[in-house]
């Protein structure tokens, strides 16, 4: 096991390492700068400014000290438009609160998803089948930025149960319309993954000859079919987790929740591209840390992986 940590984490990190370097040759190879507007900087103020950041170094040089901050203390930079703030301060705003409603979603998208596709399964083509393949197809065909307005609609405009955005450190009438939004497309996606999964286990040799030794139809299920049929779903949760834990550009602006989400636009309209750099970079590191994440645990649940 410990081998096959190694040989993953040896392809994981040169993998980081050149997202790291691209996402800085893309930024410096965008048209304009950070500095440019409709009315044009004097020569000598812009120089000034480029000297500051050290934009007027080589190119060979601007990309060294990139890297070796990121790689040794893990610090992009400064900030070009939100004055005396590094892209280190921006991100520790807006990630723990994309966090706390991503982790939420995760767990409803995964119970909610799982659940169904496990009811679905066992009841196969019976009413419980029928209403969690149709509550799937409704969660998947509405995703966030359908289910966003309509959530703020119905329970905002309408009702007034719920407030139309904010944060106020994270309460619980807060995160309820972020959390439904952005974990009802994956809850779909991992409920039909579910339904497939044990359907297919359900049909194999050492499932039937389970259930012609008498044992419950309950212990079958838990105790035999559901570590083999969790195995892609396992696929399918590293990315999605990612997803959902990095949040969405529409559930930041429909409900000015002040994630990284919306951080992250306003950088690409204002052109902070060390900003966009960073939230680019932690996004990538995120994805190669919990595929690798996903990796060890489909070797801990099949040990054949590890071959």
């Amino acid at each position: 096991m410990l081998s096959f940590i190694i040989r993953r984490l040896a392809v994981a990190i040169p993998t980081l390492l050149i997202l790291v370097v691209i996402s800085f040759i893309l930024m410096y190879s965008a048209p304009g700068g950070p500095f440019n507007s409709e009315r044009p900087l004097p020569p000598e103020v812009l120089a000034n400014i480029e000297a500051k950041y050290g934009l007027d170094q080589p190119f060979w040089k601007q990309i060294v000290n990139y890297v070796s901050g990121v790689v040794t203390s893990f610090d992009f930079g400064p900030s070009f438009q939100y004055k005396d703030r590094s892209v280190n301060d921006v991100i520790a705003q807006g990630f723990p609160v994309t966090l706390t409603y991503g982790f939420w979603s995760f767990v409803v998208a995964v119970t909610v998803g799982v659940s169904l596709g496990v009811a679905a399964a066992i009841k196969q083509n019976s009413w419980i089948d029928y209403l969690a393949v149709g509550i799937s197809i409704g969660a998947q065909v509405l995703p966030n930025f359908v289910m966003a307005p309509i959530l703020l609609l119905i329970f905002t405009l309408w009702l007034g149960w719920l407030p139309g955005g904010g944060w106020e450190g994270g309460q619980w009438n807060y995160l309820v319309m972020p959390v439904i939004a952005l974990s009802t497309s994956y809850m779909a996606s991992i409920a039909r993954i579910t339904r497939s999964s044990m359907l297919e286990v359900l049909n194999t040799n050492f499932i039937r000859t389970a259930q012609a030794k008498g044992l419950p139809m309950r212990r079958v299920i838990w105790r035999h079919a559901m570590k083999p049929t969790i195995l892609p779903v396992l696929s399918y949760l590293g990315p999605a987790f990612v997803g959902m834990i990095t949040g969405s550009v529409i559930i930041d602006v429909f409900f000015s929740t002040g994630g990284i989400g919306q951080f992250f636009v306003n950088s690409a309209f204002n052109r902070d591209y060390s900003v966009i750099m960073g939230i680019t970079i932690l996004v990538g590191a995120l994805t190669i840390l919990f595929n690798l994440v996903v990796d060890i645990l489909y070797a801990w649940i099949d040990p054949k992986i590890r071959y």
